[in-house]
């Protein structure tokens, strides 16, 4: 789906050249921080510190995780 046009695009590209590579790694970790800040506030309330953890994981990283969460638990997906 595109729903921003070529020109804004474009826009964003070039200012993100412009940007010094600290101020690139700076504003992706933020935007991060912002999607696991909104991942775990949609998550139920009084599921524990693992089950929390297992579905972030699941929710940012999708099959990888549930591969990664089964192999580290001896559990079969």
């Amino acid at each position: 789906m595109q729903d921003t046009t070529p020109e804004f695009r474009r826009l964003v590209a070039e200012r993100l050249r412009r940007m010094a590579p600290e101020e690139r790694v700076r504003l992706c970790a933020e935007m991060f921080e912002t999607a696991r800040h909104l991942i775990e506030a949609s998550l139920p309330a009084g599921i524990g510190p693992l089950e929390r953890r297992k579905r972030l994981g699941e929710r940012l990283y999708g099959e990888f995780a549930r591969r990664a969460f089964a192999a580290s638990t001896g559990s079969p997906r």
